[in-house]
């Protein structure tokens, strides 16, 4: 059977790496990928600058956070934060493991279980010629779902509100159900900038049937 071959859309290189990131990605990166034999209990995806990810790891210690993000900057921009100055990894970010990919690629492989998927503020592609490029079509909430462990929630947050009735809408089309929408959570860079200019951020939370 031939391999499916899955498109990413986004960028996936910002400006130059300085030496150290470019160091920290060819040392420290490899050491901390995803692996199928621990508890992976939480998942994180596209994690932007990491900023959500490290919270997670310092609220839930004794819980394994995947973070997975294709943009090469933002992955550079977690490690950097993770380390100390010797480029070590610091004791409060062990339990860190990061994705550097499109998380498609671990998700259908099906040998993972999340008590907790995350994804905030995604790409909202508002023009209506790109709206295929959207992640959270029902394809893609089912097999996050399949991925989840009974009794597991999906949290989204988007501030681009149309992006939310969108979202909404698509869930009916899956195997999951909206189970609340209160949530209070950090503050992220992508928040702060607010791109689609509304009051607040919206957020969904997702469960089996």
């Amino acid at each position: 059977m031939e391999k499916q071959e899955i498109r990413t859309f986004g960028r996936r290189h910002g400006k130059k790496l300085s030496i150290r990131k470019n160091l920290l990605i060819e040392n420290i990166l490899p050491k901390i990928c995803p692996n199928e034999s621990e508890s992976n209990d939480i998942l994180e995806i596209g994690f932007g600058a990491g900023e959500h990810v490290r919270e997670l790891a310092q609220e839930y210690p004794n819980k394994i956070i995947i973070g997975a993000e294709p943009f090469v900057n933002g992955v550079a921009a977690l490690l950097s934060a993770i380390c100390d100055d010797n480029n070590e990894i610091r004791p409060e970010y062990k339990n860190i493991r990061i994705f550097p990919d499109d998380v498609r690629l671990i998700l259908n492989q099906n040998k993972f279980k999340f008590s907790t998927i995350w994804i905030l503020h995604p790409d909202p592609w508002p023009k209506a010629r790109h709206e295929k490029r959207r992640l959270l079509a029902a394809e893609f909430l089912n097999l996050l779902g399949s991925n989840l462990k009974a009794n597991g929630q999906i949290i989204i947050g988007t501030d681009h509100w149309e992006y939310y009735d969108w979202i909404t809408e698509q869930v009916k089309n899956t195997n999951l159900i909206i189970c609340n929408s209160k949530i209070e959570t950090i503050e992220t860079r992508y928040q702060k900038k607010n791109m689609a200019h509304t009051t607040e951020t919206k957020y969904i939370i997702l469960t089996h049937k």
